[in-house]
């Protein structure tokens, strides 16, 4: 089970590496440590990406809905409440995404890391759709 979690887990972070431009630690992953770290670099990567798209998207808003204070004050919370629900449902599914390996374990947490790295990438295509003219 561990190694078809590593098998995973490293196709999924080399996908996520290609995206990569720069050089960092998932450029040559060879073992586990090294699938490790570049599972952690990608979730860091992603989710900084999602806070500056959310930072971005509240800016659209301002800039949309700014001289309507009731519907600025409505879609800002709108989107508040909706972002603190999907990172609540993102970190809900990867815990179930990485069950069957042990919780603490470089197979659970590579998993979950990935998972992170996916939905957060994905979810920040999304907020960079909302707003757009």
């Amino acid at each position: 089970m561990k190694s078809i979690f590593l098998a995973l887990a490293l196709i999924a972070t080399g996908v996520h590496a290609a995206e990569e431009a720069d050089d960092n630690p998932c450029d040559k992953v060879e073992n586990e440590v090294q699938t490790l770290e570049c599972s952690t670099y990608s979730r860091t990567t992603a989710e900084d990406l999602l806070k500056a798209n959310y930072q971005s998207l509240t800016e659209r808003m301002q800039t949309l809905y700014g001289k309507n204070p009731a519907q600025l004050t409505d879609i800002t919370a709108k989107l508040k409440a909706a972002q603190q629900q999907w990172l609540k449902t993102r970190d809900a599914d990867c815990a179930v995404e990485a069950f069957p390996a042990t919780t603490g374990s470089k197979a659970f947490t590579i998993a979950q890391n990935d998972c992170v790295a996916r939905m957060s990438d994905e979810r920040s295509e999304f907020l960079e759709s909302i707003g757009q003219e």
